[in-house]
Order: structure tokens, then sequence, then C-alpha cells
């Protein structure tokens, strides 16, 4: 198998570190949805580098790494990473992978799981994530606007719209990725992640 493939941090000493062989270890493994999941990824200085989109531990309990959504962060399509759980810190409730930039980020090589199956109910538990949290934020602006005066109402009404567009776009290409074959599935993907990266703007913005 390959050796252990790296990318070292810019300005740092920290090296953001990810081995093929473990990666390809880890993979055979199981994947369950922990407290990390969705959770967004920070480098030192407070930057957005990418997202936990799953947790995947080797069968004997050795190796823990999370996988990290980097699409749409660093500019680029889809691209998953793994990271090794012991690079991540909780900092004042934020996560932040010390050392790291969105470039080295891009470096690390792309985790690919075992089987598509696996790949695909990662990214559709991940969307189902996304879509609860827009229902949360929409039912806090419904409140909120029950509540407020004429003036305040009509931009809460706003942001309501908004949600409620970007909600019903994200639940149709969850819906019709569902619907789709293991081997048609990843024809969905791109139109999905777009989605719900949408979604995830106007939720921040509803509960921001």
């Amino acid at each position: 198998m390959a050796g252990p493939a790296g990318a070292q941090v810019a300005g740092g000493s920290t090296t953001v570190d990810t081995r093929v062989v473990a990666s390809t270890r880890i993979a055979m493994g199981w994947s369950v949805k922990r407290t990390l999941m969705g959770k967004t990824v920070h480098d030192d200085a407070g930057r957005k580098v990418g997202r936990v989109d799953d947790l995947i531990v080797a069968p004997d309990g050795s190796v823990s790494y999370v996988i990290i959504g980097a699409g749409g962060f660093v500019g680029i399509g889809r691209h998953d990473v793994a990271v090794p759980v012991a690079q991540l810190r909780d900092t004042g409730g934020k996560l932040v992978m010390p050392g790291a930039t969105r470039d080295t980020i891009r470096q690390l090589p792309e985790f690919v799981y075992a089987t598509d199956t696996g790949r695909r109910d990662a990214f559709v538990a991940a969307a189902d994530d996304d879509i609860a949290r827009g229902k949360a934020a929409l039912e806090g602006l419904e409140r909120k606007a029950g509540a407020a005066s004429a003036e305040a109402r009509q931009t809460i009404d706003l942001d309501i719209a908004s949600l409620q567009s970007e909600l019903k776009s994200a639940e149709a290409g969850l819906a019709a990725m569902k619907q789709a074959t293991a081997v048609r599935w990843r024809e969905f993907e791109a139109d999905l992640d777009t989605a719900t990266a949408r979604l995830r703007k106007a939720t921040g913005k509803a509960t921001g």
C-alpha cells in the first residue's frame, strides 16, 4: 500500500497528516453519527475550513477519524478528507483544527468510502441534518414573527420566505437522491450539495 501523504501547514510547525493506509483501513470499518456531526471546522483565525460530515472508526477501535467535507469552503467541488480526531480542538464551543488552512485541507488526499452505498448514506444523513436544522430555525422565525411589531415582521417574513424556499429545494434534491439507484445517486450529488449549502446559509442568517 501507499505510504503517508501529508501537507505542511504554511507559516507553522504543525503537519496535517493523513495516511493512505489508515484511510483504506478505516473505510472498511463502521460509521455512526456523533455529537461532532454537522459542526463547522475553523482554523486558528476563526475562518471556516470545512464541516464534519461523518465519523469513522476502525473495526478494532484503534483508529478514529472525522470526515471533513471541504467542498464550497475551499472554492472547489465536493472534497472529503479524513482527519484524526486528535487534530481537532474544542475552543469555546468552536471546533478548531490548529495549524490548518484552506490550502492544506485542499491538498489532503480525498477520502472515498469503501462502497458508494456508504458514501451515499453519509451524504443523505448530512442533508437530513441540514434540513432538520433549517426546520428548527424556521419554527424559531415564525415564533419571532408572531411576537414582533408590524414593521419588524416585514423583515422577518422575508427571512421566513427565503428559508422556506431553500428548505423546499433541499428536500426536493434529497428526495430525488433517495429514490435513485446505487449507481445513479452521484448524478444528484452536486445539485443537493448546492441546495444544502444555500440552506445552511439561510439557516445561519435566521439563527445568527
